[in-house]
């Protein structure tokens, strides 16, 4: 198949997902096509059935902001075209969805009719959709898309009850690539940040409230005070700067060291001994998948899919959003030295089940049953 794919081409979750699973396909033949701004983050490799196209945004004095969404639409439409493309598949809805129904317009006047498969991703739906300003055009794109994947089943769930959605709507999971995100042997790493073998608990995010970073730097604070620990913070965004300052409140500045944004993740994650995400919002929890893919188990909220990832009491444990007290108690039942090696086993064993190979073939079948169902039409 030849599919095009559009996302942003960016560290967050969508984006990451998108350029791996193109990656993947391409991998097994596929002839993948990215339509963004800007090289995606993570496509950081040659391959013969990968190709990119960088959507042209001019600025006009007559546009206080570029029109982004008309110069990926005619973007759209010219890769479609002249790379004789079988799909489009269309990650995040705004306003990618959208773009791709004009596309599609664009293109059925001259007698091509493209499939178009919208993935949710979360925020937005979650976030971004909700808002009075964009939900009609949210709903309608998706309704006019001719296959709707979410990441969890309770991202499906949430666009049902908050949009007049049509169209059925199929969970196809986040995943992993086990050949990358796997545990390396860096103990000189572990013995730099723990010299005196201290637990290491890691974060990962972009440092938004909805992730709650502030709980993370509480909880760490609170589990310091009954044994010996490191944290690590990777990432970065509006919320870091408070959090260095409520290190130095709580004098915890000595134990926690903000790494900033970092391609090679699983390096940091091979020492580490526990992974929090206390995330309000997390349509499943990709951060944490990978985690457990380094044999790292994960203390997590209960929001929104991460609950369907992390099997509370096994790969680690489910708190409420907010309760830094239970918090606390879970991650010092997690890095009990008796417990530990279990719940690292059962993480990897969980990682496993949402490996890359898994999965390709859920998306290669979806493809092609909207490929049939569109040309049916015809």
């Amino acid at each position: 198949m030849k599919i095009g794919i559009v996302c942003y081409p960016t560290f967050g979750g969508s984006g990451v997902v998108a350029t791996e699973l193109g990656k993947g396909l391409a991998k097994l033949g596929h002839e993948i096509h990215f339509i963004t701004y800007r090289q995606p983050t993570r496509l950081d490799f040659f391959s013969e059935n990968l190709y990119y196209h960088e959507v042209d945004i001019k600025s006009y004095p007559l546009f206080e902001h570029a029109p982004y969404e008309l110069a990926l639409a005619s973007k759209m439409v010219s890769v479609v075209k002249y790379e004789n493309l079988d799909l489009l598949h269309v990650h995040y809805a705004i306003p990618h969805a959208s773009a791709a129904y004009m596309a599609k317009q664009i293109l059925k006047e001259e007698g091509i009719h493209i499939p178009v498969v919208t993935t949710l991703h979360g925020t937005d739906i979650t976030l971004v959709g909700k808002d009075p300003s964009y939900e009609p055009v949210v709903t309608f794109s998706i309704n006019q898309s001719d296959g709707v994947t979410a990441v969890s089943e309770d991202l499906r769930k949430e666009t049902y009850s908050h949009f007049k959605i049509k169209r059925d709507i199929e969970v196809i999971p986040n995943f992993i690539d086990l050949d990358r995100f796997k545990k390396q042997k860096k103990e000189h790493f572990k013995l730099a940040i723990c010299p005196h073998g201290e637990k290491l608990m890691v974060h990962t995010s972009n440092f938004r409230k909805v992730k709650r970073v502030e709980d993370v730097v509480r909880v760490f604070y609170e589990v310091r005070k009954e044994i010996p620990a490191k944290l690590l913070m990777v990432g970065d965004g509006p919320e870091r700067d408070k959090m260095e300052r409520l290190c130095r409140e709580l004098g915890t500045c000595d134990d926690i060291r903000f790494l900033g944004k970092l391609d090679a993740v699983e390096e940091v994650l091979s020492v580490a001994d526990l992974f929090i995400m206390p995330s309000e919002k997390e349509s499943f929890g990709l951060a944490a998948l990978e985690a457990m893919a380094c044999e790292v188990p994960i203390l997590t909220s209960d929001a929104g899919g991460i609950p369907e990832l992390n099997l509370n009491g096994q790969t680690g444990y489910v708190c409420k959003v907010g309760d830094i007290k239970d918090m606390k108690e879970k991650a010092l039942k997690i890095l009990d030295d008796e417990n530990l090696p279990t719940f690292k086993e059962n993480a990897l064993a969980r990682a496993k089940q949402f490996d890359i190979s898994e999965i390709l073939p859920l998306y290669e079948n979806y493809y092609q049953k909207t490929i049939e169902a569109t040309l049916a039409k015809v």
